[in-house]
């Protein structure tokens, strides 16, 4: 076998050698020269550069307020609640892990990462769970959506917003103050209706719903399942778009 200093040598005194021989010479130079990407070639992504991009992907934190305990379980303020338990059992995430004074449950809702949270500090407090669930998790506050009763909707219809005031709503005035003032996260409001007569609101919104108002807040439910989904893969406005439209619709039908 020629060595590197033999084969120049025998190449400029006009020596003739065996094609064999040139191949593997051959072969063995271009081994030596540095590789250089294909301009037409895109860089790949390491494999940690990829996983990386995975755990950036913030989740959503979904919110329902109510009060805990049987004796408010299917009351008007407690439409939150219910609204979390209905997206639960759609998507198969179980609510049985207690973070920072709330149930918690994390999964997913068309791939999209969620965390879904039920305060148990009672309605007035709701900002004490919910301020530290999104400092420990460092959620972004156009992703953390809220959902309460409102007496100034009409009974069953609902409301997305991009953010907004408490509008005297104190599990909403809590929540404010514990995320240092700001109202810039969205909120899905259920409405309960005013109360009849002369009731005072805070007696009404602890009152149950009869067989009528139940199907028609069933359907409702149903509807907000929907819009969230569609704000989790095509944004706020479209989703807003479908909760008006869908039920304007219901109303001239």
């Amino acid at each position: 076998m020629l060595g590197a200093a033999a084969f120049s040598s025998a190449v400029a005194s006009g020596m003739r050698l065996p094609l064999p021989v040139l191949a593997k010479t051959a072969r063995r130079r271009m081994q030596m020269l540095p590789s250089v990407p294909s301009p037409l070639s895109p860089p790949r992504a390491s494999a940690s550069s990829a996983a990386a991009g995975d755990t950036d992907r913030k989740p959503w934190l979904l919110v329902g307020l109510g009060n805990p305990g049987k004796l408010y379980q299917g009351t008007r303020h407690n439409v939150g609640f219910e609204m979390i338990d209905v997206i639960a059992e759609a998507e198969g995430i179980s609510l049985s892990s207690m973070r920072f004074k709330a149930m918690f449950g994390k999964g997913c809702i068309c791939d999209v990462p969620v965390m879904l949270a039920k305060p148990t500090t009672f309605m007035n407090l709701s900002g004490e769970s919910v301020g530290p669930l999104v400092s420990y998790f460092n959620i972004p506050l156009n992703q953390v959506l809220l959902m309460y009763d409102d007496l100034d909707l009409p009974f069953a219809k609902l409301r997305l917003l991009p953010k907004g005031g408490h509008g005297g709503h104190n599990g909403m005035r809590s929540v404010i103050d514990h995320l240092k003032g700001s109202r810039d996260f969205p909120r899905l409001r259920i409405g309960i209706g005013r109360p009849p007569g002369k009731m005072v609101p805070a007696s009404f919104v602890l009152r149950p719903f009869n067989r009528k108002e139940r199907e028609e807040l069933d359907f409702a439910f149903q509807r907000g399942l929907e819009a969230i989904r569609i704000l989790l893969l095509e944004g706020l406005n479209k989703s807003a778009t479908f909760v008006n439209t869908s039920q304007s619709q219901l109303l001239n039908s």
